[in-house]
């Protein structure tokens, strides 16, 4: 019996292939779950009425293709003017991704703030991201902006 040349190697490499895939998948739905438990634990607490803490839900949109999709997010206070936004988007309904975004605000007229941040969601996802918006305790409005997309979120206060 005679082995063609680089059988064995083709092989090993479609396996390894296989198993690296399933160690991408399984840390994304294990991050997925974990934001799934915040966002359940965060529902059931009071919304706060004065300012962006707490849970959010709503839309992404893009302006290149057209493209949305479900978002959600949660916001904690990190600093006087910091805030850190965990996010979960869908992307053609099967599709989703959990990051996060440091935004940096700046105080309006009454509970308002404006920010700006940056996430970099690999080059999967289309590599480093730049939002700016407003927000207050009821409303949040978002633009963002990467190399290959750019367009808005759209949210509001989860529906009780």
């Amino acid at each position: 019996m005679r082995l063609r040349a680089g059988h064995g190697v083709g092989r090993f490499c479609h396996i390894l292939a296989g198993v690296v895939l399933l160690c991408c998948l399984s840390a994304l739905v294990t991050r997925g779950a974990s934001f799934e438990d915040e966002w359940k634990a965060a529902l059931a607490k009071p919304i706060a009425t004065n300012d962006i803490t707490g849970p959010w839900e709503g839309a992404w949109t893009s302006k290149k293709s057209g493209d949305s999709d479900k978002l959600r997010c949660l916001i904690t206070k990190i600093s006087e003017r910091e805030y850190q936004a965990r996010l979960r988007a869908h992307y053609w309904k099967i599709f989703r991704i959990s990051y996060t975004a440091v935004l940096r605000a700046e105080p309006q007229q009454g509970d308002e703030i404006s920010f700006q941040g940056d996430a970099n969601l690999g080059w999967y996802a289309g590599g480093n991201y730049h939002y700016a918006g407003a927000a207050s305790a009821t409303n949040f409005f978002s633009t963002y902006k990467s190399k290959a997309d750019q367009g808005e979120f759209r949210l509001r206060r989860p529906s009780e």
